[in-house]
């Protein structure tokens, strides 16, 4: 899975140099962080509906558009698939209600 990502990252960051005109991803990144984020949106409420639709397929595809588009947000915000891999690494082994008393005592220091 992981050199899927990576092989996404590595063309994704390729496009930012693209054609807007004859790229769709060289497009959003003109259009920006809102437009980018705005498709995410729509992707993830396109998922949530496959889901409840229970139709495996549809959200299969759905999950496929959410995550290509959460990858271009990444490269727009100057990350890479192994920095949210990396924060999944971190995670592994702790509880979710430890993991998230972790962040709200974090968020309480600064």
């Amino acid at each position: 899975m992981n050199d899927i990502l990576n092989r996404l990252a590595t063309l994704l960051e390729q496009r930012k140099g693209a054609d807007a005109q004859t790229s769709y991803v060289a497009n959003l990144y003109a259009k920006g962080m809102d437009s980018i984020l705005k498709k995410v949106g729509e992707e993830a409420t396109e998922t949530i509906i496959a889901a409840k639709n229970g139709d495996q397929q549809h959200l299969i595809y759905e999950t496929a558009d959410l995550w290509f588009h959460t990858l271009v947000m990444l490269a727009q915000a100057g990350l890479k698939p192994q920095d949210v891999l990396d924060e999944l690494a971190r995670r592994e082994g702790l509880s979710g209600i430890a993991e998230k008393e972790s962040r709200a005592a974090g968020s309480k220091e600064k």
